[in-house]
């Protein structure tokens, strides 16, 4: 499966995606630069259809990515049933403009 490297060795990367997905589900939107908000999608949209699934196994699937033991119990007491209908495409991804100072394109990951 193909993915973004983002600029980082493989420990740093991990860590900074795990910490973005863990944030997202939080506060349930963030904002960053545009590769790392299209990746984070990806994972989130993942975690989702874990939260969907519900049972004990992809509750602890979901504990072995995201950092905190109280987003994950959101993710499977709120999040996960909000999207029960739902088919995919759990999360939206929307540009902002460019970030001043280095002009990176950035954008608003949030939860639909």
């Amino acid at each position: 499966m193909a993915y973004r490297k983002l600029g980082r060795r493989t420990g740093h990367r991990d860590a900074m995606l795990r910490s973005l997905s863990t944030s997202l589900f939080e506060h349930e939107q963030i904002e960053t630069t545009e590769a790392r908000g299209k990746e984070v999608a990806r994972i989130a949209d993942q975690m989702v259809t874990l939260a969907k699934r519900g049972d004990l196994h992809a509750r602890r699937q979901a504990l072995a990515y995201l950092t905190r033991e109280d987003v994950v119990k959101k993710l499977f007491d709120t999040i996960g049933p909000r999207y029960a209908s739902r088919n995919g495409g759990y999360t939206r991804v929307t540009r902002l403009g460019p970030r001043r100072g280095d002009a990176a394109p950035m954008v608003l990951v949030e939860l639909i």
